[in-house]
């Protein structure tokens, strides 16, 4: 089974960007997953998040960060 990880990034003047990556094995992909995490918990950006998903959609975790004064 394939695994993806999505990286969604909130900006300051709310325009959202997302990252995408695809991966063979779940160990890898978590691996990912806590990767964007670290970066997300320090992050300046109002909303950093990260989603793990299997290759038919189904979401196996998700965890936002949300940073700034509306925290």
């Amino acid at each position: 089974m394939k695994y993806v990880v999505i990286e969604l990034q909130t900006n300051p003047d709310g325009t959202v960007s997302n990252l995408v990556w695809a991966f063979d094995s779940r160990d890898a992909a978590e691996s990912k997953y806590h990767a964007v995490l670290s970066a997300a918990a320090v992050s300046t950006l109002p909303c950093h998040a990260a989603t793990l998903l299997d290759a038919e959609g189904f979401a196996l975790a998700s965890q936002c960060y949300h940073h700034g004064e509306d925290a």
